[in-house]
């Protein structure tokens, strides 16, 4: 499954840096973890998930398998972008194209580094994104809403509520606000998503902080931390810099960095699991002595989904799943202690995959 959070920002904020330490830390880890470069912008990296591992060695798996989240970089927007400017048409395309935006934004001082707007002010730099994002939206809705209007007029049942959506989405978007605010229900999702507008997609928030700051965050960073918490959206500290020297450095010598600089982990493993949670994914596992592997599924899906992640076939077939919760794997140090311990089930087609669960599907040819 291809969830895509693509990586945007004004230019100088620290994006592409970012980007290259994402994917440098997948290249280093390529012994174990699956990564490739689909473009010269475009990488696959391994969600970080230490239950992998705990299942592989009480399983006795040969190999390790995570599953992935894509990044885009995304080339810096500017002011104008929704008119053209700066080859904004191009890169709005590439956003319209990705499932959530990891937006960086500069919060650190560095007079070598020059801001495109001559000041270092987050919010500001918050706002000429999402306003670029706005304007490109309001002008395609405002292009097409005639349209919505003559089809709603009929007895179309699906283009009444499409109309009714857009109306919401517009209003939203003449006071200000981005799309994702016009309060969309569970139902209306996938409608909403076909309207493919740009500010309807979730934001995580990736503040580029300077290294002594890269552990709590500084004065720029709570900022957006509050702006974040306003909108429902999520913030992450990092240290651009920091990450990008972590990423070249082998395996064995990270732990010693990282202390060093006081950091228990990468700021860029909370980066990705953040864009994971971002997407409303979960993940379920499967495990054996071949390998111990981890799958995403989009939060409330029913097993037969999950089994069609594997393979095709296994959702078309699709027949019941041996079902084991990650606690009660781990308790029962197997599949066997868990069936003696009365944890091990069958669930049906209605069955909603939850995080963490150790599932093996059957099926019929």
């Amino acid at each position: 499954m291809g969830f895509k959070c693509g990586i945007v920002g004004l230019p100088n904020v620290g994006k592409s840096t970012l980007f290259n330490a994402l994917t440098q830390t997948a290249a280093a880890q390529a012994a174990n973890y699956p990564f490739c470069t689909i473009e010269p912008n475009v990488g696959d990296v391994a969600v970080p998930d230490a239950r992998l591992a705990t299942l592989a060695e009480i399983a006795g798996s040969k190999e390790i398998i995570p599953t992935r989240l894509t990044f885009v970089d995304i080339a810096g927007l500017v002011r104008g972008a929704s008119k053209g400017e700066g080859l904004g048409n191009q890169f709005l395309a590439n956003i319209r194209e990705c499932d959530a935006i990891a937006h960086v934004v500069r919060c650190f001082e560095d007079g070598d580094i020059t801001h495109v707007e001559g000041r270092i002010d987050p919010l500001s730099d918050i706002e000429t994104i999402e306003t670029e994002l706005m304007l490109a939206d309001l002008d395609s809705l405002e292009r097409r809403v005639v349209q919505f209007e003559k089809k709603a007029k009929g007895a179309d049942k699906e283009a009444k509520e499409t109309l009714a959506l857009v109306q919401r989405c517009l209003a939203e978007l003449r006071e200000g606000r981005p799309a994702r605010l016009a309060g969309v229900g569970p139902e209306e999702r996938s409608l909403f998503q076909s309207l493919g507008l740009l500010s309807s997609k979730p934001v995580l928030y990736v503040c580029n902080v300077e290294e002594a700051c890269a552990d709590k965050g500084n004065a720029f960073s709570d900022k957006v931390r509050e702006q974040a918490a306003k909108e429902g959206a999520v913030a992450v500290v990092v240290s651009a810099k920091i990450e990008s020297e972590i990423a070249v450095l082998p395996q064995a010598d990270q732990k010693d960095y990282l202390d060093a600089v006081g950091l228990a982990e990468p700021g860029l493993n909370r980066v990705i699991r953040a864009g994971y949670a971002l997407l409303h994914l979960v993940t379920f596992f499967t495990v054996g002595p071949k390998e111990a592997r981890a799958w995403t599924v989009e939060k409330g899906s029913r097993a037969p989904r999950a089994a069609g992640v594997i393979h095709t076939d296994f959702e078309k077939g699709f027949i019941r799943s041996e079902t084991i919760a990650y606690d009660d794997y781990v308790s029962g140090r197997g599949e066997s202690g868990a069936r003696e311990a009365g944890k091990f089930r069958l669930e049906g087609k209605d069955y909603i995959v939850a995080d963490g669960d150790v599932l093996h599907f059957r099926f019929a040819n």
